[in-house]
């Protein structure tokens, strides 16, 4: 299993590439950065590739509807190239309210274009000349809809890999089928490891079942609040805004991914109840309203031998990639929990 961790968009970003330069020394195995409403991951990562060596860079994640599809595949290669083959793409939907509020772009067709996307991406790598007949992207563009002088063209530059690894952040029954197909990665949010297959099962299985040997086994990526000790177990609660956050006022009322995903681990009564307290102004209350079972579930917080039983549960659910968020102050103690968390997995 390797470990990884994702730098905030809240700010300090300089001191926390600082910190990762020391955490790659330790053992760090990949970094994401992530793109809501903040400044760009791009640039982001960009500088983070001049900065680090050997640790793998990710998008965590590039939204769909940003940027067309060759220029997703463009940025990709380009990252790719500027960290000597060490990126991997990161993309999913994101939501609604980003996506037609900030961009003014309509959310729609969340599968189909995703699947257009990541079969254009790697016809850009390929070099081929991007010829593209899809539902929701045209590629040249035809005539009766431009100028009609649009031909095919092909990525000027060699790419450092025709296969640059695509992970897609998916948690709905069909999105999580089409990744188990098409991508390399797979990032699931709030990833309960007990019920996981009930909620993912059948989706990864429909999946895989279609899934190209070539891309081989599906890399399961999942975010984890993390702290090691005999007297860390308050830091638990540090992690009630953020899934409050998720779960109550991530969407409107009726669309939630998150508020449903709560809610297909069998959490119904109290996703209602956080949705209610946050979207009414609430926030704290509607924090402290996160199941404590839940909290638990999806966090490794705790002494090094119940850290430990947890590694293995989350390992008997398949995950292969932990995304670490870690909680404990101070650059030498992150340090040391990257290590330890790197020596429990052997």
């Amino acid at each position: 299993m390797r470990i990884g961790t994702q730098i905030s968009y809240a700010g300090g970003f300089a001191e926390s590439v600082a910190d990762v330069v020391e955490l790659e020394k330790a053992g760090l195995d990949i970094v994401s950065v992530p793109e809501a409403y903040s400044f760009d991951a791009v640039s982001q990562l960009g500088y983070l590739a001049a900065r680090t060596e050997r640790v793998e860079l990710a998008s965590g994640i590039l939204q769909i509807y940003t940027r067309t599809p060759t220029l997703t595949a463009m940025t990709a290669a380009g990252l790719d190239f500027v960290s000597g083959g060490r990126f991997s793409l990161g993309i999913g939907a994101s939501g609604p309210q980003v996506i037609e509020g900030f961009h003014g772009v309509k959310y729609d067709a969340p599968l189909g274009r995703t699947r257009e996307i990541v079969e254009i991406c790697r016809q850009v790598w390929r070099r081929e000349r991007v010829q593209h007949a899809g539902k929701h992207y045209q590629i040249p563009l035809p005539a009766d809809q431009g100028t009609g002088l649009g031909k095919p063209l092909k990525l000027i530059n060699h790419p450092v890999r025709e296969r640059i690894p695509i992970i897609l952040a998916s948690i709905g029954p069909k999105n999580v089928a089409m990744t188990a197909e098409i991508a390399e990665g797979w990032e699931p949010i709030f990833f309960h490891p007990e019920k996981a297959a009930d909620v993912w099962g059948d989706s990864l299985a429909e999946g895989r079942a279609k899934r190209d040997p070539s891309l081989g086994e599906l890399d399961v990526v999942v975010g984890v609040p993390v702290a090691i000790g005999d007297d860390v177990k308050h830091m638990i609660d540090w992690v009630r805004p953020m899934v409050a956050l998720y779960v109550g006022g991530m969407g409107a009322r009726g669309k939630n991914f998150y508020n449903e995903l709560a809610c297909r681990y069998g959490y119904e009564a109290e996703a209602k109840k956080i949705q209610d307290l946050y979207l009414d102004g609430k926030k704290e209350e509607a924090a402290a309203a996160v199941p404590a079972e839940l909290l638990e579930a999806i966090s490794l917080i705790g002494p090094a031998g119940y850290v430990k039983e947890r590694l293995a549960a989350y390992a008997a659910a398949g995950v292969t990639t932990l995304q670490v968020t870690l909680l404990e102050p101070g650059l030498e103690r992150r340090v040391q929990v990257v290590s330890r968390l790197k020596e429990m997995l052997g």
